[in-house]
């Protein structure tokens, strides 16, 4: 059996004095786009974090069946793309030179960009609409346009996995939208994207879902199993519904949501 695209065993991250998550086992499984979801304070940002290898932790993580911590630096960054939340970048940086520093895994010590790699910042630039400012200093973008460039710089890695804490931050509806077809695209081409998000609706497009709470995983589903939308509903303290909207589900506030029959 193929292994899962990243697994966790015996996870345990503290900060400070706390402990934040207990010892978490998880499989994610690759070439799906798992969504992670929960209250503030949950714990899912650790959680991202650690499995990228982030921040110090005990216990195992593994990349398609590798111990994480075993790999070196390069191999790192070649396997996986980070975009965490409130991520920055360089502000005189013109934005091509920018998301060219997500090839730097792929190239050697000081060796001027290969044609595979205009390549991948020329593509990336195009998926996120932020060609037509490959010139400018990242610092003169505003903050959806900095947020579209943080992605290109990510998938300029052209990594098989990518973490994602938060990628929505700052990008309006439509935009919104363009990140969701660029995550499917992601997926059907064999990629494995987990992403943290607060948008719950936009968290149900996913094809998995890990709920967490209190620094505990209790509930990892598919999006569109009724047992995940009552467990999404549970963790949520039954403030919210999730409800059919034509092929999709969407997640509403409770006393406006149809009563089930």
């Amino acid at each position: 059996m193929k292994p899962a695209a990243m697994q966790a065993r015996g996870l345990r991250v503290s900060r400070g004095t706390r402990v934040v998550l207990p010892g978490l086992d998880l499989a994610l499984p690759a070439g799906r786009w798992t969504a992670v979801v929960g209250p503030n304070g949950a714990g899912k940002t650790t959680l991202v974090q650690a499995l990228a290898c982030l921040l110090p932790f005990e216990g195992q993580v593994l990349w398609e069946g590798q111990d994480a911590k075993g790999l070196g630096g390069r191999a790192r960054g070649q396997r996986l793309a980070w975009l965490g939340q409130g991520q920055g970048g360089g502000e005189d940086l013109r934005v091509r030179d920018l998301v060219m520093l997500g090839r730097l895994p792929h190239q050697a010590w000081l060796a001027p960009p290969s044609a595979a790699d205009l390549e991948a910042v020329q593509d990336a630039l195009q998926q996120t609409g932020s060609l037509d400012w490959r010139d400018r200093p990242f610092g003169q973008l505003s903050g959806g346009e900095r947020q579209r460039v943080l992605l290109a710089r990510a998938l300029a890695v052209r990594a098989p996995m990518m973490l994602m804490d938060e990628p929505l931050a700052h990008l309006d509806p439509p935009h919104q939208a363009d990140w969701l077809g660029t995550v499917r695209a992601r997926v059907r081409v064999g990629g494995t994207v987990v992403t943290v998000l607060h948008e719950l609706n936009m968290a149900l497009q996913a094809d998995a879902m890990v709920l967490m709470d209190q620094g505990r995983i209790v509930h990892q589903g598919d999006c569109a199993d009724p047992v995940t939308h009552r467990a999404l509903e549970d963790v949520f303290g039954r403030r919210i519904a999730v409800q059919a909207a034509g092929t999709a589900w969407v997640a509403l506030p409770a006393d406006l949501a149809s009563p089930r029959w």
